[in-house]
């Protein structure tokens, strides 16, 4: 049976006559009389006995007044439920972010969601870029933050890029070594390194390469403190993105910008249309203006 004449079935059966209902619903009587009774053929029978009084319920029409209230109830807890999703009184957004973003864009782009929708949450789970590209396109999140080395990711259509900024990568040396305040070729040559993620690491192999020698690989962390903590150490010598320098900066390391190791591109990832629901764009919408911000202040 159409949904729709048991929705107007209920507005005679509670206003009590065809006219009434009528008027409630901006119709003619004729109308709703020629949906009732199309109603009725549906149904095999008379749902309302028509008085000069109005209408009465049969047993039919009493039983399908019980089934249509229960229709009308959950029709109007969802136009409610909609409702806060479109205004942002509530919803969920499922977040991905590589860990130096994780620490720096991440916390203050959420708490400006909070601050203006407190009725919209976030989840939040840390993952290098391959893996969270992944969740997106299985929808386990809904957006993440992902980088690529010396350019936007490779666009193959699967999902949406929106660029945030582009990030400089930079040496860092122990203040307690001998650097020389001119770091060369033949110099970094000869220095252990400490490598990070599988991506960083074969970025750092190609830039080292590119640059005419083969670095000397003797740690791997994807930490980045346990990275600067190794170099402060002097037990190696790294390249880092600035994001990573923002989270965390250790009082012992040189830091130094360093062309020759290309520089990082930061966005974001969704899936097509994921942008057009209202609390996911409002996080993507102040992660924005956090790099923004970030930016127009350094």
């Amino acid at each position: 049976m159409d949904p729709r004449r048991v929705l107007l079935f209920r507005a005679v059966a509670r206003s009590g006559s065809l006219s009434a209902a009528a008027r409630d619903l901006g119709t003619t009587q004729s109308a709703v009389s020629q949906q009732l009774r199309q109603l009725e053929r549906e149904v095999g029978g008379p749902l309302l006995v028509r008085t000069t009084r109005g209408t009465t319920l049969t047993e039919a029409g009493t039983a399908l007044l019980a089934r249509a209230d229960v229709v009308h109830s959950a029709l109007h807890h969802a136009e409610e439920e909609l409702g806060a999703l479109a205004d942002l009184r509530a919803g969920t957004v499922r977040l991905a972010a590589f860990p130096s973003a994780a620490a720096t864009l991440v916390p203050p782009a959420v708490r400006a969601l909070h601050r203006d929708h407190a009725g919209v949450q976030v989840t939040l789970v840390e993952t290098e870029p391959p893996e969270a590209w992944a969740a997106v396109l299985a929808g386990e999140v809904d957006v993440a933050l992902v980088f690529a080395y010396d350019g936007p990711p490779v666009d193959d259509g699967s999902l949406a890029w929106v660029p945030l900024h582009v990030e400089p990568m930079h040496l860092v040396l122990p203040i307690a070594g001998s650097a020389p305040a001119r770091v060369g070729t033949d110099w970094l040559a000869e220095q252990g390194w400490v490598a990070g993620c599988e991506r960083c690491r074969q970025h750092l192999l190609a830039c080292c390469r590119a640059a005419g020698f083969e670095p000397r690989l003797l740690h791997e962390s994807d930490d980045y403190v346990v990275v600067q903590n190794l170099v402060a150490h002097g037990l190696g010598v790294t390249v880092l993105p600035d994001l990573a320098l923002r989270a965390f900066r250790h009082p012992e390391v040189d830091v130094r910008r360093s062309r020759a190791f290309g520089e990082r591109h930061v966005g974001m990832v969704h899936r097509s249309g994921a942008d057009g629901v209202p609390a996911i764009r409002a996080l993507m919408e102040r992660l924005q203006a956090g790099v923004t911000a970030r930016r127009s202040s350094s």
